[in-house]
């Protein structure tokens, strides 16, 4: 079993925010692959599907951002999942827009939400699917940035890069890390 995590915040106010693409992608695989995400446990909202002839979990940890490990340790230690099998996916400033980063593991970077998985889970030896929203201008907030919408010129991409990630994200489902790192990472 593959536990898919997208990270975001709950909430309407936050639906189409930067920091709320892991959401936005996992939405994306639940409508391709005919997948309700609709339980509530684990401090998440779960939905049980498969790819590629496997069974995973869609997962969109309802913690609010910064927490969101409090959800994956939960799930991850509840189905003893090997970390090898947990993809978590999210916003990356440091990448630009549109830009997908496939990694078999890694440090936290900037991303608070990552940081708290990291630090929950004890361990960072875990796949990720980085998406790029670009840096904040000079005179922002980074906080203020990523609560932003995507304006009319990062929404094709975005939309590109959504689609990208959750191909790269079956690839590593159906056929491993280094598969999707070789094919998604160009």
């Amino acid at each position: 079993m593959h536990v898919i995590v997208g990270l975001g915040n709950p909430g309407e106010r936050y639906a189409q925010t930067k920091h709320n693409i892991g959401f936005i992608t996992v939405d994306y695989l639940a409508e391709q692959h005919n997948i309700k995400i609709n339980k509530i446990k684990h401090k998440a909202v779960i939905g049980e599907g498969t790819i590629g002839g496997e069974k995973i979990l869609l997962i969109k940890p309802q913690t609010y951002m910064n927490l969101s490990g409090q959800s994956v340790m939960d799930i991850v230690n509840f189905y003893k999942v090997p970390l090898e099998n947990l993809i978590v996916i999210y916003d990356d400033i440091d990448l630009p827009v549109g830009k997908v980063r496939i990694r078999p593991n890694g440090s936290s970077g900037t991303h608070n939400g990552m940081r708290n998985i990291i630090y929950l889970l004890n361990n960072q030896e875990f796949p990720r699917v980085r998406i790029g929203v670009g840096k904040q201008p000079t005179y922002m907030d980074l906080g203020d940035y990523v609560m932003t919408k995507f304006n009319s010129e990062e929404k094709p991409l975005m939309e590109e890069a959504v689609k990208k990630s959750a191909a790269a994200i079956e690839e590593i489902v159906k056929s491993g890390i280094n598969t999707a790192m070789n094919k998604y990472n160009k």
